[in-house]
C-alpha cells in the first residue's frame, strides 16, 4: 500500500507554501493553516487527509483497468508530470493543451491515428517511396506531433479521469472535464478554487519538489491498482481454461451408439402401415 508522506517530508518539499494574500481564493479557507509574512500556509494535516482519499480512487480506478490522464502544463511541472505517467503507463498532456481533446475526441483521435501511421511509416521504412523533400515533411510533422502527441499514443477512448497538476493554468482542460463529466483530482494551492476538483489535493503548485512528490505517489497508486487488475485478469482466464478442461467430450464411439440408439427408437415409435390383405376369389364374387 503506498505510504503517505510524514509532516516533515512534506515540509521538505514545500507542500505547504501557498500564495500571498492578496491573491487567495476564499474557497481554500477549510485547507489553510494561516498565515505568515503575508503569505497563505497549507495545513499538511489536510493535505495528508486528502491525499489518501486521492490515492485510494485512483488505485481503485486502475484495480478496475480504467484510464487516468496525468496534467500538468506548466514549464516546471512538465518533466515530472510525463516521468510519472510513464512510469505507471498511463496517457500525459504537458504542452498546450489541444481543444477539444475531451469534448471533441473523435477529431483528436483522427489526429492520433495519423500521427501513429506516420511513425509506423519511419520506423517500418516505408516512408522511402517518397521524395526527400516529401520524406523531410513528415519527419518535421513527427517532431511537431511528438510534443502534443507523444503522450497521448496509446489513448483510444475519454480517460475515466484527469490528474491536474496546475489547475488555474490547465483551466482549459478542467473546463472540457467539467464538461464531459471527468472526474478530477487536482493539485490545488491557495489561489485555486476547489470545488473545480472532484477530488482536492491542497499543495503548492508552483514548486517542482512538492510536483514531484504527490505526482510520484499517485503514479504508485496506480501500479498497485493494475497489479490487482492484472492478477484478477490472470485468474479470471485460468478459470476459463478450467472450465474447458473440465468440459466433457463425447468421443466418435459414443456418438455412433447414441445415433444408433436414436435411430432404433425412432424406429419403433413410428406408425405401422397397415398390410393389404389379399382378398380371397370367392370374396370378389
Amino acid at each position: 500500500m503506498t505510504e503517505l508522506p510524514t509532516l516533515m517530508e512534506m515540509l521538505k518539499a514545500g507542500v505547504h507554501f501557498g500564495h500571498q494574500n492578496s491573491r487567495w481564493h476564499p474557497k481554500m479557507q477549510p485547507y489553510l493553516f494561516g498565515l505568515r509574512n503575508g503569505v497563505h500556509i497549507i495545513n499538511l494535516e489536510s493535505t495528508q487527509e486528502q491525499l489518501a482519499k486521492a490515492l485510494e480512487y485512483v488505485k481503485t480506478l486502475s484495480s478496475k483497468g480504467k484510464v487516468i490522464l496525468f496534467v500538468g502544463i506548466k514549464r516546471q511541472a512538465q518533466p515530472v508530470i510525463k516521468a510519472a505517467a510513464e512510469s505507471c503507463g498511463m496517457p500525459y498532456s504537458t504542452e498546450r493543451w489541444i481543444g477539444g481533446l475531451l469534448t471533441n475526441f473523435s477529431e483528436v483521435k483522427q489526429r492520433l491515428k495519423k500521427y501513429n501511421t506516420l511513425k509506423q511509416e519511419v520506423a517500418s521504412g516505408e516512408v522511402e517511396k517518397y521524395t526527400k523533400k516529401e520524406q523531410l515533411d513528415i519527419k518535421k510533422d513527427i517532431a511537431n506531433m511528438d510534443r502534443y502527441l507523444g503522450g497521448l499514443a496509446n489513448i483510444d477512448r475519454l480517460p475515466d479521469a484527469m490528474f491536474v497538476a496546475d489547475m488555474r493554468i490547465s483551466k482549459t482542460a478542467v473546463a472540457e472535464a467539467e464538461r464531459m463529466g471527468v472526474p478530477i483530482v487536482g493539485v490545488c494551492d491557495s489561489n485555486v478554487n476547489p470545488e473545480k476538483a472532484d477530488y482536492v489535493i491542497p499543495a503548492n503548485d508552483d514548486a517542482v519538489n512538492s510536483i514531484k512528490l504527490i505526482a510520484d505517489l499517485l503514479a504508485e497508486a496506480v501500479n498497485e491498482g493494475k497489479a490487482i487488475w492484472e492478477k484478477n485478469k490472470l485468474a479470471i482466464d485460468k478459470e476459463v481454461k478450467k472450465a474447458a478442461v473440465a468440459r466433457p467430450e463425447i468421443s466418435e464411439e459414443k456418438m455412433a451408439g447414441k445415433s444408433s440408439l436414436v435411430k432404433a427408437v425412432a424406429k419403433k415409435a413410428a406408425p405401422k402401415t397397415a398390410e393389404r390383405r389379399p382378398m380371397k376369389v370367392s370374396e370378389s364374387i
